[in-house]
């Protein structure tokens, strides 16, 4: 089959070459992307958080007329309405460990800083960035973390205050990848850190293999292991608690908590959102994701549609224009093969063309949107899955017009010669 005969062939349709080029171009570059953030979605939503998921729920509760100040009386009343309220929830029938928390992994709400091995240096100039998770000697155990060097908390290490105090604990526990981050070394234990350009040490005592940062968005990603446990009870007129109930009960559980608060103090809000399991409120940090991720399925699908449809209109108007040359071909002695070869290796020829000129957009693309939306470098073999996609869907969109082309008898097409 010779090229030159073909390629005179297509150019007296530049237009429509033109088209279906531009059109596999713009669908392989559109496509590898998006491809690409679906898999990016998918892998966030999959991302194990380092907790033991099960059985776990939050409570969010706010107490009516409770003080508002930053006296220690008042501190001390906060404090003690807050313990009321964790003996209430750790005496209930079911619930193995109860901690109060500021924030759990994927919830919209995070208290975040930095870390540095020298007093008083800078937060925007830390040698890590983290979020900070306050909760007592027992969130370890609520979280269901691992330890995997150092030691828990004691009772004795829970101090508690207000949230516009600016003291830091004496004792910290951090995540592994935070710890290698500060001590490549590996010798994180018992080395002392100064948090959010701080002039007071605290020292770490503790690692925990695995503890997700709250935010799921692309502005955490570069810190989302980077987390930090403080030993501390915030006193403010609202409160969370983290929940963890026996296998099996955790329904049970959340429906009696309201009942159980509203016992220890009436004066309090309780609303639809404010017991929450974990299940759910995985399911609300990546909704967007999961969303995001069906768009761009379907916008996929779509476009890959399209295109197929371009291919199949073109080469069937294309097969009409050319009913006697086909014929002529037939009778010279072509088999129905070699018509079907002829268009196949046409649309090949065109195929190739957009999708040399994709692969250029699609690269220039994914440039922008990591500019512009801090999106990862996509690896090469996108743009080859996706050229091979194109290439192959071409293929398949023009099998069913060359066949027809291919069908045609010589005596049909040759009776107006």
């Amino acid at each position: 089959m010779s090229l030159p005969p073909m390629i005179a062939a297509l150019r007296k349709h530049k237009a429509g070459v033109v088209l279906i080029a531009l059109q596999i171009a713009l669908t392989l570059a559109i496509v590898c992307n998006a491809v690409f953030i679906i898999y990016a979605r998918i892998q966030n939503v999959q991302r194990r958080t380092g907790l033991d998921e099960t059985n776990l729920f939050l409570v969010t509760q706010q107490w009516v007329g409770a003080p508002s100040g930053d006296s220690p009386a008042d501190l001390e009343k906060l404090d003690t309405m807050l313990r009321e309220d964790l003996n209430a929830l750790g005496s209930m029938p079911g619930v193995e460990s109860v901690t109060p928390v500021n924030s759990v992994p994927l919830f919209p709400s995070s208290w975040n800083g930095s870390e540095s091995l020298k007093p008083g240096t800078d937060m925007r100039a830390g040698n890590a960035r983290t979020t900070f998770y306050f909760g007592d000697e027992q969130l370890l155990k609520t979280f269901g973390l691992h330890l995997v060097a150092g030691r828990n908390f004691t009772a004795a290490d829970v101090a508690h205050k207000a949230l516009r105090d600016s003291s830091e604990p004496n004792v910290i526990i951090v995540t592994k990848p935070l710890a290698d981050k500060l001590f490549p070394q590996g010798d994180a234990l018992g080395k002392a850190i100064y948090l959010d350009g701080s002039n007071t040490p605290s020292t770490i005592v503790g690692e925990v293999e695995r503890l997700q940062v709250p935010s799921v968005g692309s502005w955490a990603s570069s810190f989302v292991w980077n987390s930090t446990i403080a030993p501390l009870r915030m006193n403010s007129n609202f409160s969370r608690y983290a929940v963890r109930t026996k296998p099996g009960r955790l329904e049970a559980v959340m429906r009696a908590v309201p009942s159980k608060l509203y016992a220890v103090n009436a004066m309090r809000v309780l609303d639809d959102d404010s017991v929450k399991s974990f299940k759910d409120i995985r399911a609300e940090a990546y909704r967007a994701d999961i969303g995001m991720a069906v768009l761009m399925g379907v916008i996929c699908l779509i476009l890959l549609a399209v295109t197929a449809a371009g291919i199949v209109g073109l080469t069937s108007f294309w097969v009409g224009q050319r009913h006697r040359q086909i014929g002529v071909r037939r009778a010279l002695g072509a088999r129905k093969i070699d018509i079907l070869h002829y268009f196949q290796m046409e649309n090949l020829m065109i195929a190739g063309g957009g999708a040399l000129v994709g692969i250029v957009l699609a690269v220039a693309l994914n440039r922008v949107l990591m500019s512009k939306f801090e999106m990862q470098s996509m690896p090469a073999y996108y743009v080859l899955a996706g050229l091979a996609v194109v290439v192959a869907l071409g293929q398949i969109a023009v099998f069913v017009p060359a066949r027809r082309a291919s069908n045609v008898p010589p005596v049909v097409a040759t009776r107006s010669v």
